[in-house]
């Protein structure tokens, strides 16, 4: 953020506005939401989901806060790796998103396990040292203040507990840039426009990839924000990365 301005895509706005604006995109998308991710990265989300959860290293029986869960498709594999006798809070600002997520859990069976709660990332209505482990997915960088939210996932955790955050980055290979740029900026929003009738959404969304910072920046705000042995690991050349901070 600058002054009294942040970015929303390339654009740049009122800091009250954003949250706004955020909202108004996931709620067009909601409903083909986890579509458009299946198309937009050829299923691979799936597997970058499958390792930030391997990632952060859960037990049965534990307790963990999804951020930004929003459909609840995170969450599911969280509630997974706990079992029955664990529990996942999965917390959204966008009410469109959580009903999404709760019509699904309950269809798949699983609703016991996994709460939904309405809430903004940068104030989590929860107490020091709640969870045992918080992960954040693809959700970061639509968070108007990042380093306020880093710092609010951090205060939830349990002493020992694990901030995991599976985001998009910055590719590695610069000589696939030209055709990354293409595929995003050209593909991509005319897939939203013809799957989920919202070309502009997922513009904005191509353009957040962009401003989000690489992944030497987010580390480098993790351990502001308090967490301590904070590292990274790149999937697919650096189109998305899994950090990983504790709580010590």
């Amino acid at each position: 953020m600058s002054g009294s301005t942040t970015h929303f895509g390339f654009k740049e706005v009122p800091v009250s506005e954003k949250q706004r604006l955020v909202g108004e995109v996931f709620s067009s998308v909601a409903t083909r939401y986890d579509l458009m991710n299946d198309l937009m990265s050829m299923g691979m989300h799936r597997l970058w989901k499958r390792f930030a959860v391997a990632h952060a290293a859960l037990r049965q029986g534990q307790r963990v806060l999804d951020v930004a869960g929003g459909t609840g498709d995170l969450s599911a594999r969280l509630a997974h790796a706990i079992g029955p006798s664990g529990s996942v809070i999965c917390v959204d600002i966008n009410g469109a998103m959580l009903a999404v997520g709760r019509n699904r859990l309950l269809d798949r069976g699983i609703a016991q396990i996994v709460q939904f709660v309405q809430a903004n990332a940068e104030m989590l209505p929860f107490a020091d040292g709640s969870f045992d482990a918080v992960t954040i997915a693809f959700g970061l960088r639509n968070v108007t203040d990042k380093q306020r939210a880093l710092a609010a996932m951090q205060r939830v955790l349990k002493p020992g507990g694990r901030l995991v955050v599976l985001e998009f980055s910055q590719l590695m290979l610069p000589r696939l840039r030209r055709l990354y740029d293409a595929y995003s900026f050209g593909v991509l929003p005319r897939l939203g426009e013809v799957v989920a009738g919202d070309r502009e959404s997922y513009r904005y969304l191509v353009e957040s990839i962009r401003r989000h910072p690489p992944q030497a920046e987010l580390a480098r705000m993790m351990e502001a924000a308090g967490l301590e042995r904070v590292d990274w690991c790149n999937l697919s050349a650096g189109v998305v990365a899994v950090h990983r901070g504790y709580r010590l």
